[in-house]
C-alpha cells in the first residue's frame, strides 16, 4: 500500500513538473498542404528548430513544447506559411487552419498572449491588404483622365490606413503594456522600410514598455534586447537632434552657465584655477550612470587637489533627472540644459553620444577630451601625482 501511495506521489510530482516547465499544442489543419508541420523558438534575431510533428489523416497533430518562461514561437510548414504564438508554461493551446495557407485563416485559444498576438497579426495583414489594393488603384489611375483629383484623393487614404494601424498599435501597447506582446506591437513592419510606429515620438513607447517589462520580466531575452535597443535608439535621437540643430545656432564662447539642483546658476568660467571635468549625461543610459560611479571614486582622490567635476544632464525630465543626482548621491557640480529639447551647449561641444567629456586645465584650455575609465585615471595620476 505505502508503495502504491509513494508511485502516485511520484506521478503527481512529474506531472506538475512537466506541465510548469512545458505547454501543448493541439492542432487541427484539415486543408493543409503538407502532412509535417515544425515549432521553431525564436530568439531575439534567429529561430531554431524545437520540434515537429505529424498532421494524421484527421487532419489534427498534437505536440508538447518545453519551455520554462513566456516565450515567442513560431509553427507552419515554411518561412513563408507559419504562425506566431506567444506561449507560457502549463498552457493548453487550441490550434485550427480553417485553409491551405496556415497564416491566413485561423483561430486560437487557451493563450492569451497567442491571442494577443493573433489580434496584431489580423489588423496587420487587413491593413496591408488594403494598402495594396490602394496601390493598384493609384496605378491604374496614374494614366487615366482626372488622375490630379483621384490620385491625390487615394494617397490620402494611403496615409489614412497608415495613420489607423498606428493609432491601433499605441492603443494596444497601452492596453497590454505588461505582456510581452507589446515588444511585436513596437516592431510589426508595413514593409521592410517602414515600421507601423514610423514617428520619431514614438520612441517614448520603447520606453514605457522597456520599464514595464523590465519589473515583470527582467530575466527574460525579449526584454533585456528591448532595453538595449531602446537605449542605442534614444543616444541616435539624441545625436540626430543635435546633429539637426547645429548648424542654426550661432557662434558662441564654450561657457556653460546653468542651473544646479538647487536652481542657483553656475557658470563653468567661475572654476578657474581648477583642473575641471565638463561632462554631458543622462539618467536614463547605463553607461553614463556607471561611469558616475566611477567618477565619485576619482573625485574622493582629487577633489582636494583642486579637481572639480562640472555635469550637464540632457534628461527631459528634471524629477527623474534630480532623483538619480540625490539616489547616487552625486557630490560635484550637477546642472542640467535649461531646454532639453534644444541642449545647446550639448550641441556646442558637439555631443553625439552619452557620456561625453572635456577636461580643462586651471587657465580654461581643454587639454583632453573622451576620457573614460583607466585613461581618465591616469591622466588624473599624471597631473595630481
Amino acid at each position: 500500500m505505502k508503495k502504491y501511495l509513494i508511485f502516485i506521489f511520484i506521478a503527481m510530482v512529474v506531472s506538475g513538473c512537466g506541465k510548469k516547465n512545458s505547454f501543448i499544442i493541439n492542432g487541427k489543419a484539415e486543408e493543409a498542404s503538407q502532412k509535417t508541420i515544425y515549432i521553431y523558438k525564436l530568439d531575439v534575431s534567429t529561430s531554431v528548430l524545437v520540434d515537429s510533428a505529424v498532421i494524421n489523416e484527421k487532419g489534427t497533430f498534437r505536440v508538447r513544447i518545453e519551455t520554462t518562461e513566456p516565450d515567442f514561437f513560431q509553427i507552419g510548414f515554411s518561412s513563408e506559411d507559419f504562425i506566431t504564438l506567444l506561449a507560457e508554461p502549463g498552457e493548453k493551446i487550441e490550434l485550427t487552419f480553417s485553409g491551405k495557407n496556415l497564416s491566413g485563416n485561423y483561430n486560437v485559444s487557451g493563450s492569451k498572449g497567442s491571442e494577443l498576438i493573433q489580434k496584431l497579426d489580423q489588423k496587420l495583414f487587413k491593413t496591408k491588404t488594403s494598402l495594396d489594393s490602394i496601390g493598384i488603384l493609384y496605378n491604374k489611375a496614374s494614366g487615366e483622365p482626372g488622375f490630379e483629383t483621384s490620385g491625390p484623393a487615394l494617397e490620402q487614404k494611403y496615409l489614412d490606413l497608415l495613420k489607423e494601424q498606428r493609432k491601433f498599435n499605441i492603443v494596444f501597447v497601452i492596453e497590454n503594456i505588461n505582456s510581452l506582446a507589446a515588444i511585436k506591437a513596437l516592431y510589426q513592419r508595413i514593409n521592410d522600410n517602414m515600421y507601423v510606429l514610423y514617428e520619431t515620438r514614438d520612441l517614448q513607447y520603447l520606453k514605457i514598455v522597456s520599464d514595464t517589462l523590465k519589473r515583470y520580466y527582467p530575466d527574460s531575452k525579449h526584454t533585456k534586447a528591448l532595453v538595449s535597443d531602446f537605449e542605442k535608439e534614444q543616444t541616435q535621437f539624441f545625436a540626430r537632434r543635435i546633429q539637426q540643430i547645429t548648424d542654426t545656432i550661432p557662434e558662441t564662447r564654450l561657457n556653460p552657465e546653468l542651473k544646479d539642483i538647487n536652481g542657483k546658476r553656475i557658470a563653468l568660467s567661475s572654476l578657474r584655477g581648477k583642473y575641471v571635468l565638463l561632462t554631458f549625461w543622462s539618467a536614463d543610459s547605463r553607461d553614463c550612470v556607471v561611469e558616475n560611479l566611477q567618477l565619485k571614486e576619482y573625485y574622493r582622490a582629487y577633489n582636494r587637489k583642486g579637481f572639480e567635476i562640472y555635469q550637464i544632464s540632457v534628461d527631459l525630465d528634471e524629477v527623474k533627472w534630480k532623483t538619480a543626482v540625490k539616489f547616487d548621491e552625486l557630490p560635484w557640480i550637477n546642472t542640467r540644459e535649461d531646454d532639453p529639447v534644444n541642449p545647446k551647449n550639448a550641441m556646442l561641444y558637439n555631443v553625439k553620444a552619452l557620456p561625453t567629456n572635456y577636461l580643462y586645465d586651471p587657465e580654461g584650455n581643454i587639454i583632453g577630451s573622451n576620457l573614460h575609465g583607466r585613461n581618465l585615471q591616469i591622466k588624473l595620476n599624471q597631473i595630481f601625482n
